[in-house]
């Protein structure tokens, strides 16, 4: 007589398990935070690109909600980057400055 305990119906155990794959740190700012508008691959469209922020990436989706409901816009955090849309610099510099960062604005 078989044991039947020992057979083996169903099992979620085995498969295709892909280990996570690790993220390469960011590399650190050197302080300034700066602040630069573009549009290419983006219709025309602008957006403000904020870099040079060194902190973790919950802290930068927090910061990000925040500037987002001060301009009344919409954005995304992508690579360690905040991008607020339409062109809003000033205003972006003003509250970040107000946090306590230094503040440069990049490009054209």
């Amino acid at each position: 007589m078989q044991d039947n305990n020992s057979l083996l119906v169903y099992s979620t155990d085995g498969g295709r398990i892909q280990e996570e794959a690790v993220k390469p740190p960011r590399p650190k700012g050197d302080g300034i935070v700066r602040i630069q508008r573009q549009t290419s691959g983006r219709k025309g469209k602008g957006v403000c690109v904020i870099t040079g922020i060194d902190t973790d990436d919950q802290a930068l989706i927090k910061l990000a909600a925040e500037l987002k409901k001060k301009c009344g816009c919409g954005g995304s955090v992508k690579d360690g980057e905040i991008e607020i849309q339409g062109d809003k610099r000033d205003l972006l510099k003003q509250l970040l400055e107000a946090k306590g960062m230094t503040v440069k604005l990049a490009g054209g």
